[in-house]
């Protein structure tokens, strides 16, 4: 006969273990404040210089994040609030420039961010701070029902780690050295186009300012890509942050979509990046897919009320920028194929693999396997009545497999990132060209397409209609 053993454990036992693990944390927790003289630390500003690299912006899927230069870099933080407020002057980090934002930086670009207490990116501010200052960490973990402490050694160097977990249900973790210092932190975020990420910072060559112990290099990486890299050279504990809060928000509107008639059976949806969605003989062909499942829903919705009871059968995007590639997945989940450049295709098959258990999608509960049209130079679609005419920008410095969508009988071409109109028209020359908006003159005189109307994807503020005029206007071609 088997005989089984029961082992009886107090509740006292367990309770006291408990304790003593929440005390553990406790402790460490104190001795990092007092190690850097962050106990009566309220605000703190920092001053330096370094590079930051722009999220999803490679100029294609092969590069690393495209790098500028932070000439300056002066960061104030209200540490209760919290608050904070950086200003930085920029410059172009890679010349030529390649990809990076809207429009190359032509000289210095000043640039200020201040997220005031009671607005509504606190939370994400919070979160922010906690993998960018050591204090910051510190009072989250403090503020976590369930931190906990280890020991771990890594590269024969022995740490106290400090676990919790985090305001997205990812673990966060902290690794002290044996002066009770923050050297390192990581942690998992999502990310609408590449999943779950690992978000790690490092920080190191601690120096005494004030009393206060500041870490004077901190470089942190999103999915294993750089994304700053400060050196910092003077610190102002308990400076005045003078950062003025603001009225708490209502949380935002939802992604509403609007649509404006170009032909029968061609309209353009508006309400957030600019879309045109197609009506072919038995399916819905929709171009550019948006930066977000939120604006992608919206355009898809507005689409099927315009055309009901067809399917989306295809999705046209103009390059794999994450505020351009951001919403594709949605589309996938419909059933879509999507029309890319040839060098986005592995790119997209691989990330698309990734899990989204963070903050999971449409796809992520509905898995299908992609499917895909790939763009060389150039590719027509047409039902027989609609065509779409797809041409590859060559030469372009923003993104190596940049689309430009042209429909021929509207006489309308769809395009990105190479003109982004200034809210009101323009009226003369600027004095600086962009480089990106004579790239697209080029390409449209080269393949001779007769424009009458464009449609950039970051639609005007106004909501005007941008004439090609217009353009000819941007690039010195027309007065």
């Amino acid at each position: 006969m088997t005989k089984k053993w029961v082992i009886t454990i107090p509740v006292c036992a367990i309770l006291a273990w408990a304790a003593g693990t929440q005390q553990d944390a406790k402790t460490v927790i104190g001795a990092a404040n007092k190690a850097l003289g962050a106990d009566n630390l309220k605000t703190i500003e920092f001053t330096g210089s370094g590079f930051d690299y722009v999220i999803g912006q490679a100029a294609n899927p092969n590069l690393p994040w495209p790098k500028f230069i932070d000439k300056t870099y002066n960061r104030v933080v209200d540490l209760d609030a919290p608050a904070s407020r950086m200003q930085r002057i920029r410059m172009q980090g890679e010349n030529p420039p390649r990809g990076g934002g809207q429009q190359p930086v032509i000289g210095e670009q000043n640039q200020t961010q201040v997220v005031a207490a009671g607005s509504p990116q606190v939370g994400a501010l919070r979160d922010e701070l906690m993998m960018t200052l050591p204090y910051s960490f510190l009072r989250s973990a403090a503020a976590a029902g369930d931190a906990a402490v280890k020991s771990q050694t890594m590269g024969g160097k022995k740490y106290t780690v400090l676990s919790f977990t985090g305001s997205n249900k990812a673990a966060v973790r902290g690794y002290l050295n044996s002066d009770n210092l923050v050297e390192k932190l990581e942690t998992k975020i999502d990310n609408a186009v590449l999943g779950d990420i690992p978000f790690e910072t490092a920080f190191s060559h601690y120096k005494d300012f004030g009393g206060v112990k500041f870490p004077t290099h901190i470089v942190q990486k999103q999915g294993g890509y750089p994304v700053l890299d400060l050196t910092v050279t003077d610190v102002k504990p308990n400076a005045p942050a003078n950062i003025a809060s603001v009225p708490a928000a209502l949380p935002p509107a939802p992604q509403v979509a609007t649509s404006e008639k170009l032909s029968d059976g061609v309209y353009l949806i508006l309400g957030g990046y600019a879309a045109i969605a197609v009506d072919f003989k038995d399916s819905i062909v929709i171009i550019e897919g948006g930066q977000s499942e939120q604006r992608s829903e919206a355009v898809i919705a507005e689409a099927k009320k315009l055309m009901p009871n067809k399917p989306i059968k295809y999705v046209i995007n103009t390059h794999q920028h994450f505020d351009h590639a951001g919403g594709l997945r949605t589309y996938v989940a419909e059933g879509a194929i999507v029309v890319t450049h040839q060098i986005n295709k592995p790119y997209y098959e691989k990330i698309w693999a990734n899990p989204h258990t963070i903050a999971p999608d449409k796809l992520s509960k509905n898995p299908k396997k992609p499917k895909f049209e790939t763009v060389a130079d150039k590719k027509i679609m047409t039902d027989g009545n609609h065509v779409i005419e797809i041409y590859h920008q060559q030469d372009l410095g923003h993104n190596d497999g940049m689309l430009l969508v042209y429909l021929p009988k509207e006489k309308v071409l769809l395009e990105a990132d190479g003109f982004n109109p200034p809210a009101q028209p323009l009226t003369r020359t600027p004095a600086t060209i962009s480089p990106y908006t004579a790239n697209m003159q080029a390409n449209i005189e080269r393949l001779k397409l007769d424009v009458e109307r464009i449609v950039p994807v970051h639609y005007p503020a106004d909501n005007r209609k941008v004439m090609n005029k217009e353009l000819l206007i941007a690039v010195g071609k027309s007065n």
